[in-house]
């Protein structure tokens, strides 16, 4: 009942509200205001016209939040690292659509720490390498493997490893990631009963440039099998010497607590143990 507080909210002059109304109430041939010094009032017509549209605008709200609650519910977020969304989750959303065309996925990929809650941004589902038991959302696990020194056949050759002493002073590649921690090699070589690596490193802060390193001949790398099998089976890394170690931590994919029914369903469908594509 103020042409200054709407002005005020509209962020324009009080004139510029007072022409607008004017101009309205001349198309409409009635008066939708009656002014008085300390304010406005609505005539008749202004209170009919203002329910018309409160109504309307209701309506629109409505449809608003229901076509926001439609989209909730048929779409699914999985957020994931880099390294883990390429080596992977992409690779099987190809077999999930053939058999759920209805139920898009998008993927939150970063290397930072993952938003939670219901709020904008926040996942339904999120991969991690860790421990489980720490969460207080439903965990499920997705594999708990072997860990693997690899490196390509001329690595192998060109600095003689035929076993762990030739690898303890060959160039290793470490993965550095203060928010995800990857098992590095120092814990590696202690778990099988070693001392540290004497060799040259090479730190990088990003699991995919560590593998394209590897490739390239710069030194070896740390594998988990769950993530490096089309590695492996071309060729392009080898297992480098055959002792291994058991994985401490499982990968498992964390079903936040405002996930949809679909995201329980694409869950389910993660876990399963044909879901390789």
């Amino acid at each position: 009942m103020s042409f200054k507080l709407a002005a005020a909210e509209l962020n324009v002059t009080p004139a510029a509200v007072s022409h607008r109304i004017k101009a309205l109430e001349l198309d409409l041939g009635q008066s939708l205001f009656t002014r008085q010094y300390r304010g406005v009032e609505l005539t008749e017509a202004g209170a009919l016209l203002f329910v018309s549209l409160q109504r309307g605008f209701e309506t629109i709200s409505d449809g608003v939040s229901r076509i926001r609650y439609l989209n909730d519910q048929t779409g699914v977020t999985i957020a994931a690292t880099t390294a883990m969304s390429g080596l992977w989750l992409t690779p099987r959303l190809a077999a999930f659509w053939r058999a759920h065309p209805g139920i898009a996925i998008s993927q939150m990929v970063q290397d930072t720490g993952v938003p939670v809650g219901p709020a904008a941004g926040s996942p339904d589902l999120s991969i991690h390498y860790g421990r489980p038991e720490r969460e207080a959302d439903e965990t499920r696990q997705l594999f708990h493997d072997r860990i693997l020194a690899l490196g390509t056949p001329q690595f192998a050759e060109t600095h003689g490893i035929t076993g762990i002493p030739d690898l303890l002073r060959a160039p290793l590649i470490h993965t550095i990631s203060g928010t995800h921690a990857w098992t590095d090699w120092r814990e590696w070589f202690e778990t099988l009963g070693w001392p540290p690596p004497q060799g040259p490193g090479f730190a990088l802060n990003n699991y995919l440039i560590s593998l394209q390193a590897a490739e390239d001949h710069v030194g070896a790398v740390l594998g988990w099998e769950g993530l490096l099998g089309s590695h492996l089976q071309s060729g392009r890394l080898v297992q480098l010497v055959p002792e291994t170690m058991i994985s401490p931590c499982p990968f498992y994919l964390r079903i936040h607590a405002h996930a949809s029914a679909n995201a329980r369903l694409f869950a389910d469908w993660l876990v399963a143990p044909d879901t390789e594509g």
